[in-house]
């Protein structure tokens, strides 16, 4: 099933077919894609280039994937079970280059994070992003150091169809697509002004 966005203005067509599935097939990520979608994650734009972006994989069949999975609140694992890739996104929250913290780490791992999913749609793989996890269970049964924060949860793999799911699953999965138009989200000379170019979108 294909949800494409249903955009005002032509966007780029990786960004446009990239959508958040809870249905993934069983097909395995081979190791050379998980590779380049950590490369282009490494490639990320940070504060003082702080790279403070580190993800924690586990693959289906691997102790580190069931670790994962239990960390997931229970209406995650529900769904999250079937996806043959696992990662837990963690920030570095003291700056490595000044020793002093780091206030924008978590938005830096975000660029990181939409790298990583970039290049994940370019290698034909779909990805989930969810923050319904318990961080210290995470933190705990991986030794995370203090300096660092579990942030989020992302399953990676590839699309499958919404009746592998079970329950409301199946009409979540299936549902349209929506977002708050360019006016409401983009300003100038004040907050709320709606910049005068998104009345083109």
């Amino acid at each position: 099933m294909e949800k494409p966005a249903v955009t005002n203005l032509d966007i780029h067509p990786l960004l446009k077919k990239r959508w958040s599935p809870r249905s993934f097939t069983s097909q395995k990520v081979d190791n050379d894609s998980l590779a380049r979608i950590f490369e282009a994650a490494r490639w990320a734009p940070s504060s003082f280039n702080d790279q403070p972006w580190r993800f924690i994989v586990g693959r289906k069949g691997d102790k580190t994937w069931d670790m994962i999975l239990e960390t997931l609140v229970e209406f995650n694992q529900q769904w999250a079970k079937l996806a043959p890739v696992l990662v837990l996104s963690i920030g570095k929250k003291i700056s490595t280059k000044t020793g002093k913290p780091n206030r924008i780490f978590e938005y830096d791992l975000g660029q990181g994070v939409a790298y990583l999913t970039f290049q994940a749609m370019h290698e034909g793989l779909f990805m989930h992003q969810m923050g319904g996890l318990d961080k210290d269970k995470a933190a705990s049964i991986f030794n995370v150091p203090e300096d660092y924060q579990v942030l989020t949860a992302m399953a990676i793999g590839h699309k499958g169809e919404p009746e592998l799911l079970e329950g409301d699953f199946v009409k979540m999965e299936k549902s349209d697509r929506d977002r708050l138009s360019a006016a409401e989200l983009v300003f100038e000379e004040e907050f709320g002004q709606s910049a005068d170019f998104t009345s083109k979108g």
